[in-house]
């Protein structure tokens, strides 16, 4: 049966054919689509499906499963597996028995990542079997065969699709049959608990594994002939496809080596293929991973990449920089930049909060709270939509470092800084994932910081999944709700209180009621995302006396100076989403409900 499936769909389809029986995830652009479309389907019924509260909970939970002989399916983005990296490395030592497969969507660019960092380099250093697919296509038929190489070796396999691969699509022959399988359960095993003398001897049998990996003859590793070509040009991942289109289109044979699975590194394979020609050029994205191989084993200078300044060291190799590579190594004249199909220009877009959003206003209450103290304050931020608070005339976030960091980061600024308000806004998914542990650091090591929880009941920067704050799981079944309120109590923090954001003076006051407590103080600002939430009305300004308070204060996209009036004041219908924020703001008092009495 022949679907148009994304390459993250067609990875869920992958798994779905291979009998995955546990899918555990946390969502992460460009990875969340592979649990939202199992989920949707029919099959979902009949598996354990979640979203875990972060990777690491989803790593450990899915080992237990394929322990028991399941088949397992772990999905994350590339800095997800930063949090997941305890149990994956260890996984790598201890094994499974049912196949396990860990997919971690990489980022060049990086389009929507905190870091570019190459989950290939990862998987070699923890010796874990990688895939690298070209294409959706090819990510249907890898997922399939790292289920069936996960079980044969006894370890989990990583399949690494990155941005261009997760998010493109493509008519895929998909199988209407299920692998059957019958797991027997846990069996009780010594070798399931992982003490220093059994990683001594699994270090041993993992090098005598990948030393004959090596050597095998993986069908994703291939050499394309061209008897006339003395270059050869190697690739990997989505750079595969973009090479084969350009080599197209310029009318170019040329030797060719694929390498679909980079580690174990297919050895023999690329000795064989570098006997016949004079130079290699090596064509890849983020780390020169596949160049380091070769270098390893090929003496001379024979190879081009990376380290020779022949390809970019960052960023996203597209059809028109790849050509101008390749151009350029075979001198085929001036590397002229393919011409744009369009040309119109594009006017460039900061990235803002959406108009309504609550986490404006919550940071609004909180300047205003500062501005009343008088007193320096330092805003650490954390991974999400709120992130955007570091933009004019918000101006919120002075640092962001890593998921649930923002929290533990002010509690360093206000050691060094005693005389500064250190404030830490966090999102309410990212505190489950990954603040809780900073919160109980902080009132154990008596830090004085306000906690912000953004509680918006969803997990909005990645699509709205749902968390355990939201009382649904992913297949939309009701489940316990965790209040975050109940949670900071029990952690012991002092000072606890919730509030509506959209009220401003009483979101005022509860900030400066929390910056004025002596210790660790959190306030929950809880408002619905307008993803989640009904558009209740809209708003308009009439007889603007052209102040520009509305649209220094709090930049909502909404509100615009109009040139035609003398630069007033004027809010679009269409992307106002009722908040009122605004009409607090104007002291004119000239911005009411449209349709509103004046």
């Amino acid at each position: 049966m022949k679907m148009n499936l994304l390459g993250n769909a067609a990875i869920a389809m992958g798994a779905k054919a291979a009998g995955v029986r546990f899918a555990a995830g946390y969502p992460g652009t460009p990875s969340t689509e592979i649990m939202e479309t199992l989920s949707k389907t029919e099959y979902a019924k009949n598996i354990h499906m979640e979203w875990s509260i972060n990777e690491k909970a989803a790593a450990e939970a899915a080992a237990g499963a394929a322990y028991s002989g399941q088949r397992v399916l772990v999905t994350m983005k590339q800095v997800g597996l930063n949090v997941a990296s305890d149990p994956v490395m260890c996984l790598a030592y201890i094994g499974v028995k049912g196949g396990m497969v860990i997919v971690v969507a990489d980022d060049p660019g990086p389009i929507s990542s905190q870091t570019e960092q190459d989950t290939r380099a990862f998987a070699a250093y923890a010796h874990i079997p990688v895939l690298d697919p070209s294409s959706p296509e090819e990510a249907y038929e890898m997922t399939k065969y790292a289920f069936t190489l996960s079980e044969k070796i006894g370890r989990p396999v990583i399949l690494r699709p990155t941005t261009k691969v997760c998010h493109a699509s493509a008519t895929v022959e998909v199988s209407d049959e299920v692998y059957e399988y019958n797991p027997d359960g846990f069996v009780k095993n010594p070798k399931w608990v992982i003490f220093p003398p059994l990683s001594y001897r699994r270090h041993i049998e993992n090098f005598k594994i990948y030393n004959t990996m090596e050597q095998d003859d993986c069908e994703y590793n291939r050499a394309c002939a061209a008897p006339e070509s003395k270059i050869g040009i190697v690739t990997g991942g989505v750079t595969t496809a973009i090479v084969s289109d350009v080599l197209r289109d310029l009318d170019l044979k040329i030797k060719r080596l694929i390498v679909g699975r980079p580690y174990p590194f297919p050895t023999a394979k690329a000795l064989d293929f570098a006997e016949n020609v004079d130079e290699i050029l090596v064509l890849e994205e983020l780390e020169p991973f596949i160049e380091e191989q070769l270098q390893r084993i090929i003496p001379g200078d024979k190879i081009k990449g990376k380290y020779t300044e022949t390809v970019p060291t960052a960023g996203e190799l597209r059809y028109e920089n790849i050509k101008n590579i390749i151009c350029g190594f075979l001198g085929l004249g001036e590397r002229a930049e393919t011409a744009c199909v369009c040309d119109v220009t594009l006017p460039g877009r900061a990235p803002v909060l959406c108009a309504g959003c609550p986490h404006r206003a919550s940071f609004y209450a909180v300047k205003s709270a500062v501005k009343n103290r008088g007193k320096k304050a330092v805003y650490c931020g954390d991974i999400g939509c709120y992130t955007l608070g570091n933009a004019k005339p918000l101006e919120t976030t002075d640092t962001c470092l890593c998921m649930g960091g923002g929290v533990t980061v002010a509690q360093g600024i206000s050691s060094a800084n005693p005389d500064t308000d250190a404030i830490a806004f966090i999102g309410d998914s990212t505190f489950f994932a990954s603040g809780m542990t900073g919160v109980a650091n902080a009132v154990y090591n008596r830090h004085n910081i306000t906690v912000c929880i953004l509680d918006n009941r969803t997990t909005a920067m990645t699509g709205g999944q749902p968390h355990p704050g939201t009382g649904k799981t992913i297949l939309k079944e009701d489940t316990v709700k965790i209040e975050i309120a109940g949670v900071l109590t029990a952690l012991g923090v002092g000072y606890v209180k919730e509030c509506n954001p959209f009220d401003l003076e009483a979101a005022t006051a509860t900030a400066i009621e929390a910056l004025d407590y002596d210790g660790v103080s959190c306030i929950v600002f809880k408002a619905p995302c307008i993803a989640v939430a009904p558009k209740p009305c809209v708003y308009e300004v009439i007889d603007c006396i052209g102040c520009r308070r509305c649209i220094n204060e709090i930049g909502c996209p909404a509100i615009s100076l109009n040139s035609d009036s003398g630069g007033n004041a004027v809010i679009d219908t269409q992307s106002c989403y009722g908040c009122g924020i605004c009409e607090t703001v104007c002291k004119p008092g000239k911005i009411h409900k449209a349709g509103g009495a004046v």
